[in-house]
């Protein structure tokens, strides 16, 4: 049969046949899932033509066919039943000859069989023929090296309408073997400057020319692979790899852009999220988040503490996206665990600087997390079991080779730990903690792609008998990505995240009751892309988000109690933005990234807002009127412009230097009088008497890659000025407060720092050292005395450590074995002390220094680990990992607070509480399927 098409197509060629005017014949005719060969016999039985074809291409086709068609000609109906598959057609003289992939051309273009690709033609113009259908692949070594043996595998089927002349193609690289995604396999087109890696889902992506491309996939640990693409439309190619028998030390494969010195922001942490399970952390958890902190610019007020210090900000100027959604409480048990499941994040980027036009909201940074897609290909999955908490992810096919799902769930049984204590209070404690997330992945077709995750985690402690807390974060995204043609493309973004908690009080005391909290907010995102030109890059987008707040309720629960109940009234409010930005290269040294971010802010009713009188400090004895809003009736507006400005500049290959400029609002605050964050704190929106609070950043960094990209070094300095951040008067009282504003005082804030990072990416020891001198400080200098604090001066804040330490570094003894240190030096955090006591109508008071006019001692921790990884062997049920670590291998007695007690002679004396005083060691068990 192939002899015959092929002798046809020959003798059709060299008689230049056209086509025949019989090919206008109508037909009418109807198909219900039918397959495609019937569909072809239908067709040849109700026509006067006959098909030639080979019935293997036709077999391979699985998808049934249906519709209707009447009085329709051939063409036209060939043309819609053939439209989504790779067969091309012709019609002459009452025959149809099916081709696969390519076309049967009977007036051949100019420059058919050309000698090189058109920009290699005419001394390096270009080719004459605007739409050349073929030319043979050039190559440096060989004038023509694509080799006859060579089999050609299509891309699309060919179009001789086609104008594009470039396309795009995507697959996965797997190991055949495994079946499991490869990440980091290189892969260039031949002779072309095109070339990109796998991610961590062994997805790529490249951009070929229409025609022939080989591509090459190489590996330290794999054979090398090379196959010949005939492109002609947008599709998709999988590749399986074999593992190489004997492997070479070490070979490092860059991809351009990957290097920090070429990107344009600066005061960027990306965190690899696989290298983490190295690090000794507390209990042997993996945690991205403290991982986060070992990087210049990123603290926390203390060991347990929950919250992050970026560059001098508070904990609630920090923007926290899980898949898009806001996360209100990253952290578990009070902080001593991330609520972010590291088995299940394939990426987290962390903007310290230089924030993106499309991220808004916060004044201090914003922590991107993205999580894995499930795989597409087979069921695999990973887990670990620690002392206290065990997890186990897993990814499974629901279309094998399109959609799947993701799973991850962990745990905590730490109440053994609690009842094996010889303490009788702690013996009837309880603590902990269990997340779960679900993520759906589609590849709907070449242009559009689906995704949804849903998260939930949930807390629960007490340390007392009478006393149980709970708290929890639930959260929702869906995700649509479509690309509109090559150079547009956009997402579609609908989240929602909730944070609550929730105090169960029982004694015998009457006064038993249920105290809780809630905040809900909604969000709705279109973001695009837009590729002008090869010097400018275009983003765009709007978003708009509700926010619910119930700001705490107390109810009795025993119907003898003597208290009453309080219902605080709800906030609500909507918050709404425009973006758009350019990222504008200039020439190959300089690019520059412009954006433009627009916010709105509207406060809405239902409402009650108090109005205090002029020229008096707000206070419940100045209120003199409450005005009422209705349902949704705007309260107060705020809003402005946010520019944001980044530039890199090339003096060498591997030296840089960048600056940048940002602009943020925030108009939602984090109520705290503690000094570090809790589980209890509440959110408010900003209204008539709370103003958003802003912020003005601007950075300087240099870059260096050194030794061929063994080390990178980085220095970045950074001066911020904030405004109307909030702060407390003296024992103010936050919960279930109808007047709130009352014991809230707003001012302004500067921060300023060096930062140094020097990382070892190749060889036995890696890792990095970061060291960051930077000030935090606050002035609250109101119109009245009580709203100034230590007489209007700048004083330090609660997180402004001046220096910091760290060292995270690894050695490879072999393959299977590494040691792993983690050091930490921080200066201790600011604190106000008692200085003394005096008499006042007959009672004695004591006396405090100025805020935070002190430190607590400075805080030192090593810890040490010991990983142990399985054997390599490939054809075994799961691969193992052990860590044994050792968190404050020296026993230093870090403080964690200091508080003041004074004793039965009245003298006041000083006692420091620590969370760890002691080595803890763990033993933890990864495996991966």
């Amino acid at each position: 049969m192939k002899k015959i098409i092929l002798a046809l197509i020959l003798l059709l060629l060299s008689s230049h046949f056209t086509f025949a005017q019989d090919s206008k014949e109508k037909i009418s005719i109807e198909f219900k899932n039918a397959t495609l060969l019937s569909v072809i016999k239908d067709i040849e039985t109700k026509s006067s033509h006959k098909f030639y074809f080979d019935p293997t291409w036709i077999n391979a086709h699985k998808n049934l066919i249906s519709g209707n068609y009447s009085n329709i000609t051939l063409d036209e109906l060939l043309d819609k039943v053939l439209n989504k598959t790779d067969l091309n057609f012709i019609i002459l003289n009452k025959k149809v000859v099916l081709t696969l992939n390519s076309t049967i051309h009977t007036d051949l273009p100019a420059n058919y069989f050309a000698d090189a690709p058109p920009e290699t033609q005419n001394n390096g113009s270009q080719n004459s023929s605007e739409n050349p259908v073929f030319y043979q692949q050039y190559d440096s070594l060989n004038s023509y090296s694509v080799t006859k043996k060579a089999s050609v595998i299509f891309i699309g089927k060919e179009n001789k309408e086609a104008v594009k002349k470039n396309y795009t193609v995507s697959g996965y690289i797997k190991n055949e073997e495994t079946g499991k995604p490869e990440a980091n396999i290189f892969i260039k087109v031949k002779n072309k400057n095109i070339s990109t890696s796998t991610d961590p889902d062994g997805l790529y992506t490249l951009q070929l020319p229409r025609g022939i491309n080989v591509i090459e996939i190489k590996s330290l640990s794999h054979k090398d692979v090379t196959k010949t693409l005939m492109v002609y439309d947008d599709g998709s190619f999988d590749v399986n790899i074999n593992e190489k028998s004997n492997q070479l030390d070490e070979v490092v494969i860059k991809k351009k852009g990957q290097r920090t010195t070429e990107t344009v922001i600066s005061g960027l942490v990306s965190i690899d999220i696989e290298g983490i399970k190295n690090i000794p952390l507390i209990l042997g958890e993996r945690d991205i988040l403290k991982v986060a902190t070992t990087f210049p610019g990123i603290k926390t007020t203390g060991e347990g503490s929950a919250g992050f210090n970026v560059r001098g900000g508070k904990e609630d100027q920090n923007l926290i996206l899980l898949d898009n959604a806001v996360l209100y409480n990253p952290q578990h048990f009070l902080g001593f665990f991330s609520a972010i499941n590291p088995y299940t994040a394939k990426k987290a980027d962390i903007y310290k600087g230089s924030i993106p036009a499309d991220f808004g909201g916060r004044l201090s940074s914003v922590f991107d997390i993205t999580t894995k897609n499930g795989n597409p290909e087979k069921f695999s999955g990973e887990g670990a079991v620690g002392p206290v908490t065990s997890n186990l992810s897993f990814g499974l096919p629901i279309q094998k080779g399109k959609s799947s799902v993701l799973f991850g769930a962990r745990a905590t049984y730490s109440d053994w730990i609690l009842k094996s204590l010889d303490d009788e209070n702690l013996k009837n404690s309880e603590a902990g903690f269990y997340d779960g997330i679900l993520k759906y992945n589609n590849a709907i077709n070449k242009n559009n792609n689906l995704e949804a995750t849903l998260y939930y985690s949930h807390d629960r402690f007490s340390i007392s008998s009478d006393s149980l807390y709970k708290y929890s974060n639930r959260l929702a995204s869906v995700k649509w990505d479509h690309t509109f043609n090559e150079k547009n493309k956009g997402a579609l973004i609908f989240t929602n995240s909730e944070y609550k908690f929730n105090i169960d009080y029982d004694s015998d005391d009457i006064n038993s009751f249920d105290f809780g909290y809630k905040i809900d907010e909604s969000q709705l995102q279109l973001k695009m892309n837009y590729l002008l030109n090869k010097k400018h890059t275009i983003s765009y987008g709007i978003a708009s988000k509700l926010y619910n707040i119930s700001p705490g309720y107390q109810h009795p629960t025993n119907p003898e109690a003597t208290l009453v109940a309080t219902d605080i009234a709800k906030e609500k409010a909507l918050e709404s933005a425009l973006y758009l930005s350019d990222s504008y290269k200039l020439s190959d040294k300089l690019l520059i990234d412009l954006g433009l971010r627009y916010s709105y802010f509207a406060s809405l009713g239902e409402a009650n807002v108090n109005i205090y009188e002029d020229g008096l400090p707000l206070n419940d004895a100045t209120i003199i009127d409450t005005k009422q809003y209705k349902n949704n009736e705007v309260v107060k507006t705020y809003g402005g412009i946010e520019p944001r400005l980044a530039a890199r500049y090339f003096f060498a290959e591997d030296f840089s230097i960048k600056a940048g400029y940002d602009m943020t609002r925030q108009y939602i605050h984090l109520l705290s009088n503690n000094v570090t964050q809790s589980p209890t704190d509440t959110w408010k929106l900003s209204d008539t008497n709370v103003r958003p609070q802003s912020a003005q950043q601007i950075s300087l960094g240099l870059y260096k890659n050194l030794n061929d990209d063994e080390y990178e070094i980085s220095l970045e300095g950074y001066y911020k000025k904030s405004k109307n951040i909030l702060d407390y008067k003296v024992g103010a009282q936050l919960l279930l407060n109808e007047n709130v504003e009352t014991e809230l005082l707003q001012g302004e804030g500067k921060a300023y720092g060096i930062e140094l990072l020097l990382k070892k990416q190749i060889g036995k020891l890696n890792g990095w050292i970061g060291y960051t001198y930077s000030r935090s400080l606050i002035k609250l200098n109101g119109e009245f005395s009580e709203e100034k604090v230590n007489e209007g001066k700048y004083f330090a804040s609660n997180f402004d450590k001046p220096h910091d330490l760290s060292a995270v570094l690894n050695y490879k003894f072999t393959k299977r074995y590494s040691l792993s240190t983690n050091f930490l030096y921080q200066t201790g955090r600011p604190i106000t002390f008692p200085i003394g006591t005096y008499n006042y109508g007959g009672a004695e008071y004591t006396l405090y220094s100025d805020r935070n006019k002190y430190r607590i001692p400075d805080y030192v921790r090593l810890d040490i680990g010991i990983n142990i990884e399985g054997n390599h062997k490939i054809k075994k049920l799961a691969h193992s990992f052990w860590n044994i670590s050792v968190y404050n291998v020296l026993g230093r007695n870090n403080p964690y607070s200091i508080f003041f007690v004074t004793d039965q002679s009245g003298k006041i004396k000083g006692q420091k509480t620590s969370i760890f005083s002691i080595p803890v060691p763990s033993i933890t068990y990864n495996f991966k399927f």
